[in-house]
């Protein structure tokens, strides 16, 4: 219960594409607003994007504005980042964590976070 499962990542070439797979099992998806967060070799852990629970509304970072999309399927209990024009400086480790609100990108007030899926930007 109360877990969470990335999928997705992989290797791809600048430029190129992912769509990222944040998957809930032992709680329904919907009443969490999930937030998408990363880490670089030798860097803190980041925000990167987050969705509201009942809204929809979104949030980026500056750094990804306009190349990456959130959004939520609710019947599939799924919430997906798709990434494009993807860049080196995208390659980290991706986590996807459920909070009840989107309020920024504080990890200490997300309950649940999943093991990670590895994003690798080279030609």
């Amino acid at each position: 219960q109360w877990q969470l499962v990335e999928s997705g990542g992989g290797l791809v070439q600048p430029g190129g594409s992912l769509r990222l797979s944040c998957v809930a099992s032992g709680f329904n998806l919907s009443y969490y607003a999930i937030g998408w967060f990363r880490q670089a070799p030798g860097k803190e852990r980041e925000g990167v994007s987050c969705i509201s629970s009942r809204s929809g509304n979104t949030d980026y970072v500056d750094s990804v504005k306009g190349r990456f999309t959130i959004s939520r399927d609710n019947a599939r209990n799924t919430v997906y980042l798709q990434m494009n024009s993807l860049k080196p400086e995208d390659t980290a480790n991706y986590y996807c964590a459920a909070t009840a609100y989107c309020s920024g990108y504080v990890q200490s007030v997300y309950d649940y976070w999943g093991q990670g899926t590895q994003v690798t930007v080279s030609s």
